[in-house]
């Protein structure tokens, strides 16, 4: 499901069904009596909205490299905010649950030849 851009028309070809919504013309969702599902992208819409929000006001910038952890970072924050009635106590219980039985370790530094 993707919104009405042109640039969604061949990447739509690629799948299974590919399903629309026209936001120039006040349309956010509909119900598609043929597939009998709701057609909608505000879910990845409010996600998308986090992610920006958090890399642009917290990280300024974020490599290629570690886009994953990023993405999993924010899937997390997503699927874990208050609005579903996950609050703080819940939420850090959760992320420490996450980190359980595993260590971070870093390489020995190398010390410089000037030394």
């Amino acid at each position: 499901m993707t919104d009405e851009s042109n640039l969604y028309t061949k990447l739509g070809r690629e799948f299974a069904s590919h399903e629309s919504v026209d936001h120039s013309r006040d349309e956010y969702a509909y119900y598609d009596k043929l597939t009998d599902r709701i057609v909608s992208i505000n879910a990845s819409e409010n996600f998308f909205s986090i992610l920006k929000r958090g890399i642009n006001g917290i990280y300024h910038s974020v490599s290629e490299a570690h886009m994953h952890r990023y993405l999993k970072e924010f899937d997390f924050r997503y699927n874990n905010r208050s609005g579903l009635g996950v609050e703080d106590d819940e939420r850090a219980a959760k992320a420490l649950k996450g980190v359980e039985g595993k260590r971070l370790t870093y390489d020995q530094p190398r010390q410089s030849a000037a030394h």
